[in-house]
């Protein structure tokens, strides 16, 4: 079995789409998937499954979701492998002595053409900065509130489902 976490977008943000986390780990009681843990409100669930094929088990996750909450969640699946290796590519070497700005990384459902990257970059200043490393955002912000390089920019600027995390998050969900 592999250890996955799914990535919801969009829960308990702005008091939109509220669900507890007992309630969500129940909706993850799905065949196949074993030892489900959820991490603080934001929707990260961790998931053992033998199924291999994260679009076949973001496709379950969603479809599920949809009929358990009768509105549709968009859901990005890593493998903790994958969030282990999106960790080591860190750009930001030093973000943790940046006193101003932290590290965000923003998970997107595909390789975003190398076309459209240049499309964000009107967006950079000396308060915020990116790097889209493969299926990755990296993200040194002043305020992720405040930023325009929010999901909703990013998913229309690239054309792909995007959901952010800060790094604190991504290296506890590490621990779990």
């Amino acid at each position: 079995m592999t250890r996955y976490i799914a990535f919801l977008r969009g829960i308990n943000v702005s008091g939109q789409k509220l669900i507890k986390m007992e309630e969500l780990r129940k909706h993850f009681e799905i065949p196949g998937f074993k030892n489900v843990v959820t991490y603080i409100q934001s929707g990260n669930v961790l998931f053992d499954a033998k199924e291999t094929d994260t679009t076949k088990l973001r496709a379950k996750i969603e479809k599920q979701l949809a009929a358990k909450l009768g509105y549709e969640v968009a859901v990005i699946v890593r493998s903790i492998d994958e969030i282990k290796q999106a960790i080591k590519r860190n750009p930001y070497p030093n973000a943790d002595e940046d006193t101003e700005r932290k590290l965000y990384v923003t998970f997107l459902s595909d390789t975003p053409d190398k076309a459209l990257h240049a499309s964000l970059d009107k967006y950079k200043n000396e308060n915020e900065e990116f790097r889209i490393l493969e299926r990755e955002v990296y993200l040194l912000l002043v305020s992720y509130g405040n930023t325009k390089l929010s999901n909703a920019l990013i998913e229309k600027k690239l054309g792909l489902c995007a959901t952010t995390r800060n790094w604190a998050t991504l290296n506890k969900i590490l621990e779990l």
